[in-house]
């Protein structure tokens, strides 16, 4: 474990290596862990806990997601089953259904659990929004969280690569005494890197705030303001693509995420380094409104409600496939398709595709790096390994750059 203080903060960071192989089969060798629900979170964790040499069990209603299951090996009457089944067989469930699909299978759930088991979350939201959802764990089941900060298709390929996502944990409510140990030893089963304990509180706020800020909904808008300005101005698709996005994903961001923001701006240009320096803080000042208005809607439940009130409409799905179409049929976005298959890794190669219908990346990994129906040694899994270095930039940092990049350990 690791201690630290930030801030006037101290945390204690549990790390892969707390939990070797023996000690994660001591703590989960009894268990057996019903994963509910098989869609990407359900997927890529069922997976690496199956390749942990946990006992694992999927439940599932039959459909895509069945057939999918089954296509992964899960064994329909072993390791397969109804979702009512499924929680009366095990010791664990994992309820990894959509926020929506919680609030709408919940009965059947609660009505199945077993006394002592252990109800396990990757996201806060059914258990915070209770007003909303309906969950309330009843009193005699441990109720805990991991919530890898990231989809299930970079849960599994980080662990097929032998990496480790990120992940917080918490836990709600402890009956057995054991919950803490429950949770810590179930996130490294799932191919966790390393945990932080949050709340489940913090986690909803922090996680819903992320995704409708710079992890999706604000860096798109303002990749698409700058896009906007610089075609207003005359440069064509292509340079304002470039100049939005393309270096910023494929060449700064990697080596931001690699280094620090710091050692960017003390590896780039000169020229570089004083817009930036000037410019950081009036787009913070611009924007931090706007967070603390996103914010305030996260923790009042109107995000929530809003969720909950759209997901659950009869054509949701049809409803979402034209908003989906309308971003795809964004100018931004036409001109980096063909930006991305102009990359010279990307000649030759099929596109991957599947990720909308829950496949995506982990699918491709497990078919093409470890066939799902071969288990990864236990030790591998959850042995100690230093993360990857990104590969290096095939560009300058800036096309100003006024010096070589110097690659450089992690921070």
């Amino acid at each position: 474990m690791r201690t630290f203080e930030i801030g006037g903060i101290k945390e204690t960071v549990v790390e892969r290596t707390d939990v070797p192989a023996k000690k994660l089969k001591a703590a989960l060798g009894k268990e057996i862990v019903a994963v509910i629900g098989y869609g990407v979170q359900g997927r890529g964790q069922s997976l690496n806990m199956r390749d942990n040499k946990v006992k694992v069990i999927i439940g599932s209603r039959r459909g895509k997601s069945w057939d999918l299951a089954v296509s992964d090996g899960w064994v329909p009457g072993k390791t397969l089953f109804e979702v009512g089944d499924a929680v009366k067989r095990a010791t664990v469930v994992q309820y990894l259904l959509s926020d929506a699909g919680q609030k709408q299978s919940w009965a059947e759930i609660r009505d199945n659990l077993q006394p002592n088991s252990a109800l396990y979350f990757s996201h806060g939201f059914s258990i915070v929004f209770k007003d909303q959802t309906g969950v309330i764990p009843p009193a005699n089941v441990d109720v805990i969280l991991v919530a890898p900060k990231g989809s299930g298709t970079t849960v599994r390929r980080l662990f097929l690569e032998g990496r480790g996502i990120n992940s917080s944990f918490a836990v709600f409510q402890d009956v057995t005494g054991r919950a803490r140990d429950r949770a810590i030893a179930l996130g490294i089963a799932i191919g966790s890197g390393y945990l932080f304990e949050t709340t489940f509180e913090k986690e909803v706020l922090s996680d819903l705030t992320g995704e409708r800020g710079v992890l999706m909904g604000a860096i798109y808008g303002i990749w698409k303001a700058q896009y906007e300005v610089l075609r207003a101005n005359g440069h064509s698709p292509s340079e304002a693509f470039n100049e939005t996005v393309e270096e910023a994903t494929q060449s700064l961001y990697p080596l931001i995420a690699q280094n620090g923001m710091d050692w960017m701006y003390a590896n780039c240009s000169t020229t570089a380094q004083r817009g930036a320096l000037d410019w950081f803080q009036p787009f913070c000042d611009a924007n931090k409104p706007v967070f603390e208005k996103l914010y305030n809607s996260v923790k009042t439940g109107n995000e929530a409600r809003i969720s909950i009130e759209s997901n659950g409409k009869a054509d949701y799905h049809e409803g979402l496939q034209k908003e989906l179409a309308r971003v795809a049929d964004d100018e931004i976005w036409r001109i980096g398709k063909i930006v991305r298959e102009l990359r010279p890794e990307s000649k030759g190669q099929k596109a991957l595709s599947g990720a909308a219908a829950g496949v995506g990346i982990a699918g491709g990994a497990a078919k093409k790096k470890a066939p799902v129906k071969k288990a990864a040694p236990a030790k591998k899994a959850v042995a100690k390994a230093a993360p990857k270095k990104a590969a290096p930039a095939k560009k300058p940092v800036t096309k100003k750059a006024a010096k070589p990049v110097a690659k450089k350990g992690k921070k």
